[in-house]
């Protein structure tokens, strides 16, 4: 493995990640120093990730994954950093071709990472995953999170983007129920987003929407090539675009 030439802040935004923390961290085993903005776990996530000698722990009450991932942008020191979630995993060779990508002279300023996505352990190759992809390495001095953004959090990078070739391993289904309970959270979320752009509810569009979402990932987007899980995933991507329009309407009632 080469040698690092440039400091990295390894950063993470946690809730009760006790099954994935340790895994995560030593991910990072090649960063300057590891932040992690934790909304108050109740489990072994912290006493597990205070083992770890290169953490700094922050606490922050969560308020939506936008502002808890710029906050951890603020605490860390160093100006290239790496963003992973807890339910993601870099391979030997992405390891590689970081350590090597941030060693040129030439470098980029943000950097995709496409990402391999697991159902319970099975690997996924469509229901819409064979494009994903997402900043994870990046200079945080011309970058930002859209403060706008409550969920699906978006980079606004002033500066030059590249790709890196290797895939991030996505572990982010363990299980449908806590799959299915992600994705009403995220559907909450993001009607939240639309109440606060001035959005107004219309239940044709949220069946619209709802119609569309399980139509683009099982059959546009070949789903059903996935078998059960296709048609799981589609079902619940589907169920959070209702969920969306759920909490819009909700938000509409409670202030008028």
């Amino acid at each position: 493995m080469p040698q690092l030439t440039e400091k990295v802040s390894g950063l993470i935004i946690t809730y009760n990640e006790e099954k994935n923390i340790r895994e995560v961290l030593e991910c990072f085993d090649f960063c300057d120093e590891i932040i992690i903005v934790d909304s108050f776990s109740t489990d072994k996530t912290l006493e597990i990730a205070r083992s770890f000698p290169k953490v700094k722990v922050v606490q922050h009450t969560f308020e939506d994954f936008t502002s808890q991932r710029n906050l951890a942008l603020d605490y860390a020191t160093n100006d290239w950093v790496l963003f992973l979630d807890g339910d993601e995993r870099i391979t030997p060779q992405l390891k590689k071709e970081i350590i090597e990508e941030l060693n040129k002279p030439d470098k980029k300023d943000a950097y995709y990472f496409y990402r391999k996505f697991f159902f319970a352990g099975k690997p996924i190759h469509f229901s819409g995953t064979q494009t994903d992809k997402n900043f994870r390495l990046f200079r945080k001095s011309t970058a930002r999170y859209i403060a706008e953004r409550k969920v699906h959090e978006t980079l606004q990078v002033d500066g030059t983007i590249g790709e890196l070739k290797h895939k991030l391993l996505h572990f982010s289904v363990t299980d449908y129920g806590s799959y299915k309970k992600k994705m009403l959270h995220y559907g909450k979320l993001k009607g939240l987003e639309l109440a606060s752009k001035g959005k107004k509810y219309s239940a044709s569009t949220q069946y619209f929407k709802t119609a569309y979402k399980f139509f683009k990932a099982y059959i546009m987007r070949l789903g059903i090539l996935d078998g059960k899980e296709g048609f799981q995933l589609s079902y619940l991507q589907s169920l959070s675009a209702f969920e969306t329009y759920e909490s819009l309407k909700n938000e509409q009632k409670e202030f008028g």
